[in-house]
């Protein structure tokens, strides 16, 4: 037995040394065997000897430089070759029946995790499935809020497992795996206190928007899923570089995590869909099901979730954290933004009849919570910071000693506004309008442009510094002056010292008092040119407003003068018409006397009325387009009477200008009654005598009018006087007869002109 194990150990060392020597051997040995004659098969069935090493088959280890390199496996391949071809069958069969909008394509990576999640690891699903009951009813309520297919719950199982506190070595956290900024887009609000990535129901609503979003921008429920996994802007990358539309094509293309998120999702589904085909549910799992809640909102109080726990009569002072799961610490400070505490409504029977505040004062921490640090002031290259008041006044400052290299001015940045000019910014800045155009290099008369940023020196409060400030500042007792000379000298200049940086320091809490201060009377000025833009913008709209009631009325009154003009008008023709009837049938002279006279009458009437209706009249604003005779026109006046009434030089009138269409005052008071009322009527009867060389002049239109016209085509440079002109009739006839409602013609405008 001994020599046995001997002749063992010798093999072996001698396997050794001929397993190093053997890369110089290997070339000999195959001259050799190819001299050599085929040895018998016989000879090769007998068993080598112990002892003898020629006759010892060597095999080479893996990592040998002669051993021939092996292919590398597809393991998705190899569990397609190892699965029996009726589970295969059996599998594609039934997720091929799947009937939701989630991908369900089957393929060798989706059979090789269904393998994975229904054989070598069943209990990693069994724990899925003990949770699914708790979490499942939360997310088919949100998808089929938003209109999402409803088996994208088995999304979060993938991601999660449905823990809501998982957190991935990157960083993401909660059932549906956010990262930080995606969180921050779907107004999931994190700190140091709570993080709502881990609420299931505000991050399973942000899942549902965002899983919205993706589909809006791929219409492709793989793509989502894709880009779900690896984000949306690397997917739209890998799309425009190889010109790829679907998540198969995309496949090479994509990193192993993406390629591989897609048939897990389909392998889960199928798993926990089949799950009691392939033995997974089993009576020894622990369901877990949902409970009837109650709340608490805390409303800014310091709260412990521990105390709350024993309250409610649990003995693991943490058991309520799981139903918190947002809370990174298992307490609130006071002050906190408001929040609301869930825990299991059969607890309440514990708490008995104690009221919100007893209960909230229970909860309090019985130590107090760490709060968040202060503002700590900004490093400042060649400022040395001061960490205590005391030493503040123990170091010299930057301006213990002089002020003189204080800056006098603050540099400011603004950006211009709409309606802002050089003059009022540098009202507002106190500063002159050239500083401002030499800081900015602006023309001088060109304006500001909105929104062009202004470099402006505001000036700081000049800050008379004393000779000696120590000594007027602080005023010592000449006693403790001579005590500190003899006793300690060296206490006496630090003592000083510790007075002057006292008034520096005084000194410059009083220039940043002035500089806010000059600050809020810029806001102040700021907001009184506003207030003054503001009520001169309402006053303009008032009088437009008061101008379209004053335009209105003259319109009136303009309509009701030109309905009297008319009637005056048409008495005045029917008066015309009894004259030629009476000079043809040879009437009696005195009938026409008597309709003369009432003619007269009727016509002194209106007349009578119609300076009432100028009397009514205000002052006249001029617009655009209007002039002297125009207006004298419209009103029955004349031109003279509007010169002299309004003290014109000309008779040329500008928009804006206003006129006033009835004499002065002390003119009308000269002026009796009755003298006035003796003219207006012989100026009616004198008008009223004038018919009959009206009616001659209508009588030569009517005749134009009536005689057959010929057509005039408008040629370059004619107008309405030079055609009439032309053809000899009056504008008046032209009008008329070709409808027109003023004098303007244009190039190519057939008109029609009567004929002689």
């Amino acid at each position: 037995m001994k020599q046995g194990i001997k002749q063992v150990k010798a093999l072996r060392g001698r396997a050794l040394w001929l397993a190093l020597a053997l890369p110089g051997l290997l070339p000999v040995a195959r001259a050799q065997a190819q001299q050599a004659p085929r040895p018998d098969t016989t000879t090769q069935a007998l068993p080598a000897l112990l002892g003898d090493t020629v006759r010892v088959r060597l095999e080479l280890q893996p990592d040998s430089l002669v051993a021939v390199p092996v292919p590398s496996i597809d393991s998705a391949r190899l569990e397609w070759l190892r699965t029996p071809p009726t589970m295969r069958d059996l599998v594609c069969d039934r997720v091929g029946c799947f009937e939701t909008e989630a991908p369900h394509q089957f393929n060798n990576s989706v059979m090789a995790y269904v393998t994975l999640f229904t054989a070598r690891n069943r209990s990693y699903l069994q724990r899925v499935l003990e949770r699914e009951n708790l979490y499942f009813p939360l997310f088919e309520k949100y998808l089929a809020q938003y209109n999402l297919p409803t088996d994208l719950k088995y999304l979060a199982v993938v991601e999660s497992a449905l823990i809501p506190t998982a957190k991935s070595p990157v960083g993401a956290t909660g059932l549906w795996q956010f990262m930080g900024p995606t969180a921050g887009d779907l107004r999931l609000k994190r700190d140091e206190w709570i993080d709502e990535r881990m609420a299931p129901e505000k991050a399973t609503e942000a899942a549902c928007k965002h899983l919205r979003y993706l589909y809006g921008v791929f219409h492709d429920w793989e793509l989502v899923l894709a880009a779900y996994n690896w984000g949306a802007g690397s997917v739209q990358r890998v799309m425009r570089r190889t010109g790829k539309k679907t998540f198969w094509d995309l496949y090479p293309h994509m990193p192993a995590e993406t390629r591989n998120y897609v048939p897990t999702f389909t392998a889960i589904m199928y798993s926990m869909k089949y799950a009691e085909a392939h033995g997974l549910r089993t009576p020894t799992l622990r369901y877990q099901y949902a409970e009837a809640m109650d709340t608490m909102n805390l409303r800014g109080h310091a709260f412990d979730l521990r105390r709350l726990s024993r309250a409610c009569g649990y003995t693991d002072s943490l058991y309520l954290t799981r139903f918190n799961p947002e809370l990174r610490r298992a307490a609130l400070p006071a002050g906190y933004r408001p929040y609301v505490v869930r825990f299991p409504a059969a607890a309440a029977e514990h708490l008995g009849d104690v009221d919100r505040a007893t209960l909230l004062a229970y909860c309090e921490p019985a130590a107090e919570l760490p709060r968040p640090l202060g503002f700590l002031p900004p490093r400042l290259e060649g400022v040395e910071p001061w960490p205590s008041r005391s030493l503040l006044a123990a170091t010299a400052g930057p301006r213990a000693t002089t002020e003189t290299n204080a800056p006098r001015f603050r540099r400011v940045s603004y950006k211009v506004r709409r309606g802002e000019t050089v003059a009022s910014l540098a009202e507002r800045f106190d500063v002159s309008p050239s500083q401002l155009r030499r800081w900015n290099e602006l023309p001088k008369n060109r304006p500001l442009k909105p929104g062009r940023e202004l470099l402006v020196f505001v000036p700081l409060p000049a800050t008379a510094a004393p000779r000696n400030p120590v000594r007027e500042a602080v005023p010592v007792p000449e006693t403790v002056v001579l005590v500190a000379a003899t006793a300690a000298p060296v206490v006496d200049e630090e003592a000083l010292a510790r007075r002057e940086q006292a008034n520096a320091n005084a000194r410059e809490a009083a220039r940043l008092q002035e500089l806010m201060r000059q600050e809020k009377q810029q806001e102040l000025r700021l907001v009184a040119i506003r207030q003054r833009q503001a009520i001169q913008q309402a006053a303009a709209e008032a009088q437009a407003r008061a101008a379209a009631r004053q335009l209105a009325r003259e319109t009136a009154k303009a309509e009701a003068r030109d309905a009297a003009k008319a009637e005056v008008r048409a008495q005045a023709a029917a008066l015309a018409a009894s004259e030629n009837s009476a000079a043809k049938t040879r009437i009696a002279e005195p009938k026409l006397n008597e309709t003369r006279e009432a003619a007269a009458t009727q016509v002194a009437a209106v007349a009578d009325e119609t300076p009432a209706l100028k009397s009514t009249e205000g002052v006249y604003t001029v617009r655009r387009g209007d002039y002297l005779t125009k207006l004298a026109r419209e009103r029955g006046l004349s031109v003279a009477q509007l010169v002299t009434w309004n003290k014109l030089e000309s008779e040329t009138v500008v928009p804006g200008q206003r006129l006033v269409f009835q004499a002065p005052a002390a003119e009308d008071a000269d002026v009796s009654p009755a003298s006035a009322k003796k003219q207006r009527r012989e100026t009616a009867v004198a008008r009223a005598a004038e018919p009959k060389a009206t009616v001659a002049a209508n009588t030569g239109r009517h005749a134009q009018l009536t005689a057959a016209p010929q057509v005039h085509r408008v040629q370059q440079g004619d107008t309405l006087f030079n055609i009439s002109q032309r053809f000899n009739v009056s504008v008046q006839v032209l009008r008329e007869l070709n409808h027109l409602k003023s004098d303007e013609v244009k190039l190519g405008q057939k008109l029609l002109v009567p004929q002689g």
